[in-house]
């Protein structure tokens, strides 16, 4: 009926990055038309939602996921339908992949097309990072290529040799290429040398159980690791995004170089937020095997600090959904057991308490808000560094990606309730506050009262515009094709 919208979410605190104000979101086509003043009548529509009491924020970019990643030996467990669900029950709208070449006889190229395909079945949109593990004569045009289809940033791993490590010849040229290209490098930051040597010392002396991993990867080797890459970010001009950063040293450094004028950016993960290296003399230390490992209790409050002052850029869940069956296997020898948590479910929670509670311990805000705070990491800044068009706001033009939610409620993490397809989760029994109660992707209701709604593998692939571009852009809402139209490209 003309005049009357899809959707509307009546009388919520509407929260973007930079403001809030009680209003109505107005939804149409897919798309945000209108955020009315709560004072004005409710606009009319096919459907109404009363937010009343809750806040209203952009939908989620998780701008780190490993879906149906082969590594080595291992593949974690879940596929494109599983993974983008679940993110939907957390409140995430919009994941970022990986195209990591499984093998030497992968090119980057095909690494991301096979992801590509694979994401065909996603039930949220999609957008991908390729991936440069060795340098040839070919990269440059399959650079051309991945940017071309809108793939426009390149993760390189500083350690793992003989897998996914890239050396720094690779790293110089590849960066090269994405400033040639307006691209943005990520980068896994841990000094392959150190961590070798000293992992090499623990196994001398039978310390090479899941019980010492957070002895085989010092904090100096990620803080050094960051060290040379900002060297050869300044040397190239190339942008630069660090995945996963785990210590305030890490951080600090990164801010160090933006007041130098460099284009770089930290990322942490709710992990490193709340959870410190005392789990790995728990009952369960196999829970909690990923890289970096969890860090001291006041390395972690530190990173907390940093999480709340503005230091840390983005918050994203390195998802990797293996089962407790495989990290058991090789629990013995932190070498070969698979490394990564479940994560894309409970981002939000983890997060927001992690920030809430930080934010309870500062003395001052300089008049911050903790809910604007939260945007910024959870949906604002990831859709701004990652160049991903229409995400990340509540205005007109923009996507219709909504959470709805309550930041006083608390739930308890059970992991036999989570949709991850795994049989754990590392967060199992916290309290915490923060999780969706209403989630709409694309002008569809996906979680209400009534539970999840499936919509069916309607997730878009997302093609991000240039870094430097959409930066300088006034970046307004853009529509994106579809993953089948992307297919035969």
């Amino acid at each position: 009926m003309a005049g009357i919208a899809d959707l509307v979410i009546a009388n919520g605190l509407v929260v973007n990055a930079d403001s809030r104000r009680l209003a109505h979101v107005a939804v149409d086509g897919g798309r945000v038309t209108a955020v009315v003043d709560a004072a004005e009548p409710v606009p009319a529509a096919e459907r109404t939602i009363d937010a009343a009491g809750r806040a209203v924020i952009p939908g989620g970019i998780d701008a780190h996921c490993h879906v149906a990643q082969t590594t080595g030996g291992w593949r974690t467990l879940d596929d494109f339908a599983i993974a983008s669900a679940a993110a939907l029950w957390g409140g995430t709208t919009t994941i970022l992949d990986f195209g990591i070449p499984r093998d030497s006889s992968e090119t980057p190229l095909e690494a991301a097309r096979h992801k590509l395909a694979l994401a065909a079945e996603s039930r949220c949109d999609v957008a991908l990072h390729g991936a440069v593990v060795e340098w040839d004569e070919t990269v440059p045009a399959q650079l051309e290529e991945l940017a071309a289809l809108g793939i426009r940033s390149v993760k390189m791993y500083m350690t793992n040799r003989g897998s996914t490590m890239a050396d720094d010849d690779t790293v110089l040229r590849v960066m090269r290429e994405m400033v040639r290209l307006d691209g943005l490098t990520y980068i896994h930051a841990e000094h392959d040398a150190m961590i070798v040597d000293c992992t090499q010392e623990h196994a001398s002396a039978g310390r090479i159980g899941i019980a010492h991993l957070h002895e085989t990867r010092p904090e100096l080797a990620e803080e050094a690791s960051v060290r040379e890459v900002l060297a050869l970010a300044q040397y190239t001009g190339a942008p630069v995004y660090f995945v996963h950063q785990s210590t305030p040293g890490a951080i600090d450094l990164v801010a160090e170089a933006r007041a130098r004028g460099l284009d770089a950016h930290s990322e942490t993960c709710p992990h490193y937020l709340v959870l410190d290296d005392g789990v790995y003399s728990s009952q369960f230390p196999h829970w909690y095997a990923c890289c970096p490992p969890m860090r001291s209790p006041e390395t972690v409050a530190a990173v907390r600090r940093r999480f709340a002052d503005g230091s840390v850029h983005t918050v994203s869940s390195d998802h990797s959904c293996y089962d407790l069956t495989q990290k058991r296997e090789r629990a013995d020898d932190v070498r070969q057991m698979p490394h990564g948590l479940p994560g894309v479910e409970t981002r939000m929670p983890v997060a927001f308490t992690a920030l809430a509670d930080a934010w309870a311990d500062r003395e001052a805000h300089d008049g911050a808000r903790l809910l604007e705070r939260f945007v910024d990491l959870f949906a604002a800044s990831p859709a701004r560094i990652n160049a991903i068009p229409g995400k990340g706001t509540i205005a007109p033009g923009y996507d219709a990606d909504l959470v709805v939610f309550d930041p006083a409620e608390a739930r308890t993490v059970d992991s036999a309730a989570l949709h991850m397809g795994t049989d754990f989760s590392p967060f199992h029994g916290r309290v915490l506050r923060g999780w969706p109660q209403t989630v709409v992707a694309g002008g569809r209701v996906v979680l209400d009262e009534d539970g999840f709604h499936d919509p069916g593998p309607v997730g878009r692939f997302v093609e991000r515009r240039g870094y430097a571009e959409f930066r300088d852009a006034s970046g307004t809402g853009v529509r994106v094709p579809s993953i089948a139209d992307q297919r035969g490209n």
